[in-house]
């Protein structure tokens, strides 16, 4: 019974061991991280994309701009010619509001173009990073499964040295049972035995002597 109840409680510590490894799973910890750097390269990926896209729509503005300017001289000129100051102060007032938007344009495109910049510079860190992480995660692990497999073995070591301990034990249980016991008296059977192998002693024989003797008298 105490090996049963020993065995019982290795299994169930065996069990809670294999819940506790599965709840600390380090493979799958390390997987959950290298799936988040992936999802922030991602998100900085798409953050140049996105600074690329603004600075190119702005600088198409830019080209419509430039060319409105270039449009509103031409029509100052000519208002100016055709004695049209009215019109010509209309065209130069447009001319200096669309140069001003240029002004701005530029700003911003330079501003974008830092941004830019700093983003790949972001992704590039996140990216050897990344390639970093992989290797040490694929490196960890293969320790951790050699480890894993190293106390799988211990395990199995331990569960077969208390089989057979087990075994053992019921064998000594079993052959104590079957060998049966010793009586303190004989059977009855060994003294018919020994009463009948003994010889019996000859009845006496009367003297001769005697016998004449009470014939004469």
């Amino acid at each position: 019974m105490a090996g049963l109840l020993s065995r019982t409680a290795l299994i169930v510590k065996a069990k809670y061991s294999k819940l506790l490894n599965r709840a600390e799973n380090p493979t799958e910890t390390l997987d959950y991280s290298y799936e988040q750097m992936l999802e922030q390269l991602q998100n900085v990926k798409r953050g140049v994309a996105d600074v690329v896209t603004s600075k190119k729509r702005i600088e198409l503005q830019q080209q419509k701009l430039e060319q409105n300017v270039v449009k509103l001289e031409t029509q100052a000129r000519q208002a100016v010619a055709a004695n049209r100051e009215d019109l010509a102060r209309q065209a130069l007032e447009r001319k200096a509001l669309a140069q001003g938007q240029l002004q701005d344009m530029d700003t911003q495109v330079q501003q974008l173009g830092d941004q830019q910049e700093k983003l790949i510079a972001a992704q590039q860190q996140l990216e050897t990073r990344i390639e970093s992480f992989r290797s040490q995660k694929e490196v960890l692990k293969a320790q951790y499964s050699a480890a894993e497999a190293q106390v799988k073995v211990g395990e199995a070591a331990t569960g077969i040295g208390q089989h057979m301990n087990d075994t053992g034990l019921a064998t000594r249980r079993s052959t104590s049972s079957r060998r049966p016991a010793r009586s303190r008296t004989s059977p009855p059977a060994t003294r018919r035995s020994s009463t009948a192998s003994s010889p019996r002693s000859p009845p006496p024989r009367r003297s001769t002597t005697s016998s004449r003797s009470s014939r004469r008298r």
